[in-house]
């Protein structure tokens, strides 16, 4: 728990940015149209925390490991948010 709360110190103003790249870009293109496009992402962030959670990478990979997957998973958080802000936006606007 203490290795946690040390990265999370360290790399808040990382994660603090890709969670608003995330909102960014969820806001500007929505949400993707193909499901497996989603469903690659969900997945390659869902392998790369269980491998950061495992430990299986010792050392400074093991922290870069960690690091991406975190970013990662507040980049994704930050396209679904935005993403669905971005939907509300554009169905309260009138057609025309």
């Amino acid at each position: 728990m203490d290795t946690m709360i040390l990265l999370l110190n360290a790399l808040w103003p990382g994660l603090a940015g890709a969670l608003g790249l995330g909102l960014c870009a969820g806001w500007l293109c929505g949400w993707p149209r193909g499901l497996a496009i989603g469903l690659g992402l969900l997945t390659a962030a869902s392998l790369l925390g269980a491998v950061a959670l495992a430990g299986l990478v010792p050392g400074r990979a093991g922290f870069w490991t960690e690091s991406a997957a975190l970013m990662l998973w507040c980049y994704l958080g930050g396209c679904a948010l935005g993403a669905a802000a971005g939907r509300r936006r554009a169905s309260a606007s009138p057609a025309g």
